[in-house]
């Protein structure tokens, strides 16, 4: 079990990195289009482009890493007042349903990203794909997120109010 803690730990580093990678990447993206676009009167094609790739796939892997730190929002309104035998089943059937979803993500984001490749991104120059295939990864932490919530007690976070 210890192992799979390390493995699980070394993944979540990794889809840190190397979303905050992606970030800084995108923001230079865009200071050097400013730039160039203010200084030389000019704007490269492809930093537009190329910038807006990163967005959905920075986006996207932090809708995985939310699922990993349980930051998404609940309205607890209704559930917080049943007992909390009920409580507990129907944070289990989310939790399910979490899973669920990241397995939909997985394989027909897959076949989407399969079905892209055939059409070009004009300003990259590069196969749709690129663009797309953040969709079957996100599937892939958020399945091994949901996984992992599977063995932790409660969805969200519990924030006290000031």
């Amino acid at each position: 079990m210890e192992a799979l803690k390390k493995i699980k730990s070394a993944i979540d580093k990794c889809l840190l990195v190397f979303s905050l990678t992606l970030l800084t990447a995108m923001v230079l993206i865009i200071i050097y289009q400013v730039f160039s676009r203010q200084v030389f009167h000019y704007t490269p094609s492809w930093s537009e482009e190329l910038s807006r790739v990163l967005f959905v796939w920075v986006s996207f892997l932090g809708i995985a890493y939310g699922f990993k730190e349980k930051l998404h929002i609940a309205v607890g309104l209704v559930v917080d007042r049943m007992p909390e035998k009920i409580q507990d089943t129907i944070d289990f059937i989310t939790k399910l349903i979490i899973v669920a979803y990241g397995l939909v993500l997985l394989v027909y984001g897959w076949k989407f990203t399969v079905i892209m490749g055939y059409s070009t991104l004009p300003g990259l120059k590069m196969p749709s794909s690129y663009l797309y295939a953040i969709i079957p990864i996100t599937g892939f932490f958020i399945t091994i997120n949901g996984i992992e919530l599977l063995f932790k007690k409660g969805l969200h976070q519990n924030f006290d109010a000031m």
